[in-house]
């Protein structure tokens, strides 16, 4: 009979030591893992490896359909369902529905009003946690996304993201009517508006 190690916090048990010590550090809060490009801790080594590749712009997940990368498998999944058009996550107030369970329990505050996230520096309530920590960042004017091409430094994932086409040339947005490509989808955005306008005359 396989041994099992037991948390005596929760009961929920581990086939091996290692995990169970790994398990009781999301107890103890202890993070004994530490990026050392930033000093963010963590209680699982598994969790530092996926954030230190922010760091190096590591994305080893991409999509078969599009070429788009990842850095989580859990992002190349959901991003599949862009693809094939799954929509699992329903909302029972409005029938609308979403790819990502997150983007539901998000929506459904839209019915509710709910902003559970307060700034404790000005007090400003969000619906969602990503949103306050972005508007940290206004407060404290952190810049933690940096650029190991050129060195500089962005308060945004997207931002940092857009950025770094400029030194891979990657174009992942292309057009529908004349196959055109670029880097952002604003700017193929813009460029729609020239079929548009083509369509009308």
């Amino acid at each position: 009979m396989e041994k099992l190690y037991k948390c005596l916090k929760c009961g929920k048990t581990f086939p091996h030591r290692c995990r169970l010590t790994a398990h009781e550090f999301m107890h103890s809060g202890e993070k004994p893992h530490i990026c050392q490009v930033c000093g963010k801790g963590f209680w699982q080594v598994g969790h530092l490896t996926r954030h230190q590749r922010i760091h190096t712009g590591e994305k080893p997940y991409m999509c078969l359909c599009c070429g788009r990368k990842f850095n989580e498998s859990s992002g190349l999944k959901k991003h599949v369902r862009s693809h094939t058009g799954e929509r699992p996550h329903k909302c029972t107030e409005c029938d609308k529905s979403f790819i990502r369970k997150t983007a539901l329990v998000y929506h459904k505050r839209i019915h509710t009003g709910e902003k559970p996230y307060t700034c404790p520096e000005c007090d400003k309530s969000f619906s969602r946690n990503s949103s306050l920590r972005l508007h940290k960042r206004t407060h404290t004017k952190e810049r933690p996304y940096q650029c190991l091409e050129c060195g500089k430094t962005f308060k945004y994932s997207s931002h940092f993201i857009c950025h770094e086409r400029t030194h891979t040339g990657e174009k992942p947005f292309k057009c529908s009517d004349c196959g055109k490509s670029f880097s952002q989808e604003s700017h193929l955005s813009l460029h729609k508006t020239i079929h548009t306008r083509e369509t009308i005359a």
